[in-house]
């Protein structure tokens, strides 16, 4: 028996900075981190400043010949651009140093690839995946246009990129198809949700900030936690009981990040928009991340990209336990916000006691007594609503309760 060792990449990380003062710096840190949860160890980092990225080759054709003394001196195996590269960039890189090239949007791909467990998680990341390689598959189109005529030029060589592209194309149609299928399905949940008026909680945050542990500790989901990049990626649904038997659902969405790749975004547009018809939203935020405005910042662009406007936000701050700086917190942009620390519990019975009060804003007080005849309202207002207190009286059940304009326009003849 010989045991094989699978050889660890190791790759050199390589930025721009286009300007002074810009977040290269940061963004790479991450890009370092998604190397490492991607499963490869970083060498070096180099990263030059000019005012735009070159068109063919991403750094200067100096940079180039510093990076292939880097890929030397390391022994890498391949070196990873912090932006998405184009067709021609990746080619010219690739002849030029001679190892394998690869760009932000492949590492978040071969990420969500190896996370993805659901059905729907695995159509998503092939769709995302088909259509950046599809790109490629053009600009290899371009490099190999002295295929296009002359002696030698009739082969498989144009007959192969064809196939390819179509090959491609017909998957990607497929895909498409059964993604329109889950959509649908998700849709019928969304309006079956909507229905029986439960309220709907979307857990929203940068990746790695704490969603899954909030919802683990809120409703024992039992997701996976672990302290890497996208360590969940399947949204995850589950009901919170709080008091007075009142029922939430929150729903754990996938994990913002710099520079979201757009066939991503596409691809999870109906996971994401989990968040564009929730009641609340719950956005988690890493407090003791030194990134924590800008992260804050990306978290709020992607919500506006994703058309989630005029939904009341509560901000947690969460890892409190972790934090060092002693600046106070806030968020100019959340309706309210709390200081946690889900991991440990701290601060969970704070969340549900004000998700409670939210709830209860947005209902209509009532003192009434329904009918014994009309008692299965009672089970309406348990489910949707705020049952505070109920007595069995002679004339019917004498309640105290909070319920949803809804449901009071609906038996507004019962209350008055």
């Amino acid at each position: 028996m010989h045991e094989v060792e699978q050889i660890k990449e190791k790759v050199i990380l390589v930025a721009v900075s286009e300007q002074e003062g810009d977040d290269t710096e940061d963004s790479v840190q991450e890009l370092a981190e998604l190397v490492k949860t991607a499963g490869a160890t970083v060498a070096s980092v180099l990263v030059q400043k000019r005012e735009a990225v070159h068109t063919r080759t991403y750094v200067g054709t100096g940079k180039v010949d510093e990076i292939a003394q880097l890929i030397e001196i390391h022994e890498a195996t391949g070196i990873v651009c912090d932006d998405e590269l184009s067709p021609v960039q990746m080619k010219n890189l690739e002849l030029e140093l001679s190892v394998k090239v690869m760009d932000r949007t492949l590492v978040i791909l071969d990420i969500f690839a190896s996370r993805a467990t659901t059905s729907e998680g695995k159509i998503q990341v092939e769709l995302a995946q088909l259509k950046y390689r599809r790109s490629r598959l053009t600009g290899l189109g371009t490099s190999m246009s002295r295929l296009g005529g002359g002696i030698g030029t009739r082969g498989p060589g144009e007959k192969k990129l064809e196939i390819d592209r179509r090959l491609i194309n017909d998957r990607i149609a497929q895909l498409n198809s059964e993604l329109k299928e889950v959509v649908r399905h998700r849709e019928v949940n969304r309006s079956r949700r909507e229905k029986n008026k439960v309220p709907v909680v979307a857990i929203v945050g940068y990746t790695n900030a704490g969603k899954s542990t909030l919802l683990n500790h809120l409703t024992d989901a039992r997701v996976l936690e672990e302290d890497k990049l996208f360590a969940t990626l399947d949204p995850t649904t589950r009901l919170l009981t709080l008091e007075k038997d009142q029922q939430v659902l929150l729903t754990d969405t996938v994990g913002f990040i710099r520079k979201l790749p757009h066939h991503l975004v596409e691809a999870f547009k109906s996971t994401l928009e989990e968040a564009r018809y929730a009641d609340y939203i719950f956005h988690v935020v890493d407090a003791s991340n030194p990134q924590m405005d800008k992260q804050m910042h990306i978290v709020y662009e992607t919500l506006g990209r994703l058309g989630v406007k005029d939904k009341k936000i509560i901000t947690l701050f969460n890892k409190m336990d972790q934090r060092t700086e002693e600046e106070p917190l806030q968020d100019f942009r959340a309706d309210h916000t709390l200081f946690i620390s889900a991991a440990f519990d701290c601060g969970l019975e704070e969340v549900k006691a004000l998700l409670q009060e939210i709830l209860r804003d947005d209902k209509i007080y009532i003192e009434h007594v329904i009918p014994y005849a009309e008692a299965g309202i009672i089970q309406q207002i348990r489910q949707s609503g705020e049952l505070v207190k109920e007595e069995y009286v002679p004339e019917g059940i004498a309640i105290q309760a909070y319920v949803p304009a809804m449901l009071y326009g609906k038996y507004s003849h019962l209350f008055l």
